[in-house]
């Protein structure tokens, strides 16, 4: 990011840049994708897929819009996408939704089917839902899935946002089932930290035209610097077998806090994992967590019986015990 602060900031989306030409050479590499649109955030390629798809409908399917999501997703906070989620309550804080998003439920091809019609573009998900509670879909699932997608002429949307970019062992969560999405979005840990997202889209439903979709900042070359960055670190040699590495370590660490404290378990995927409680003192683990002294630590309840484990995918072995160590000591203070 300091050596592209020297050179250009942002020419403006009309034209091309070599650090935005750069990412997308690399993404389309490593994908089953041929097109990227890079964008700021994750709710924004979200955005752009629901557009996408929806103008795919309208010159291949008769202006059909619908896309099938499920209950418990999360795909951001802009009307659009609050509306595709299935976050309780979210129906409500900003009425009325936008119309076009049914929800199916999550490993339930059955529940998925039934709600196909003349109207349905496409179907949304992400490969584990993060917000949801770490509920991962499964391998058969996705499977099912595409072959359904293919059936009806639907298009198969992934929201990697969270998923993507190494975070479940694997470049792209959706290679664990071995399928091809038609569209992926990707957002987060494509800029370790910086505002930068992707639209990525095979070629057949890449039907935007000039104007369609755009941004003051989208693509710009100091962000995309940073995902060159972001994603070479990923692909070189060794990275990501430490990534799995961790995971299996975190994996089995969660499993002994679970039988030491009568919880009941632990999921996920890579270093995208949950720890299941037996009550809902979640809340109240997190708080304890951060206000620990001399040094506090930031956990994460997105359900009252649950926690979230996101570590960097840089995280060390003696770190990770260090968490759980400390995470075993709260655990007893909150339930002395």
């Amino acid at each position: 990011m300091a050596d592209q602060s020297t050179r250009l900031l942002n020419p403006s989306p009309a034209f091309y840049n070599e650090p935005s030409i750069e990412l997308a050479i690399r993404l389309t590499g490593a994908s089953c994708f041929d097109r990227i649109f890079f964008a700021n955030s994750g709710a924004e390629a979200n955005e752009g897929a629901i557009k996408l798809a929806r103008k795919w409908g309208q010159v291949h399917r008769k202006g059909a819009y619908k896309i099938i999501t499920f209950d418990h997703s999360f795909h951001g906070r802009t009307l659009a996408t609050m509306s595709a989620s299935g976050k309780p309550g979210w129906d409500k804080i900003f009425a009325p939704q936008v119309d076009g998003f049914p929800k199916a439920d999550l490993n339930d091809i059955a529940s998925v089917r039934a709600l196909i019609d003349e109207q349905t573009v496409g179907i949304m998900l992400e490969p584990i839902q993060g917000e949801g509670g770490v509920i991962p879909a499964t391998t058969e699932f996705l499977q099912a899935l595409r072959k359904l997608a293919d059936e009806k002429g639907l298009l198969l949307i992934v929201d990697e946002v969270q998923t993507g970019m190494g975070r479940t062992g694997k470049l792209f969560a959706y290679q664990h089932a071995g399928i091809t999405p038609d569209i992926m979005t990707l957002g987060k840990g494509i800029g370790a930290g910086v505002p930068l997202a992707a639209l990525c889209a095979r070629e057949e439903v890449s039907c935007f035209t000039h104007g369609d979709q755009g941004g003051t900042y989208n693509g710009n070359p100091l962000m995309t610097a940073v995902g060159i960055a972001v994603f070479d670190t990923l692909t070189a040699p060794g990275f990501m077998e430490s990534v799995n590495a961790r995971s299996q370590q975190l994996s089995k660490g969660l499993l002994a806090l679970s039988a030491k404290w009568g919880m009941k378990g632990e999921r996920g995927v890579g270093l995208l994992r949950a720890l299941m409680l037996d009550r809902d003192d979640g809340p109240a683990i997190v708080e304890a967590a951060r206000v620990m002294t001399p040094d506090g630590m930031l956990l994460n309840s997105p359900r009252p019986n649950l926690l979230r484990f996101m570590p960097a995918l840089n995280v060390t072995a003696d770190e990770v015990d260090l968490m759980l160590k400390r995470l075993d000591e709260i655990v007893q203070k909150v339930r002395a």
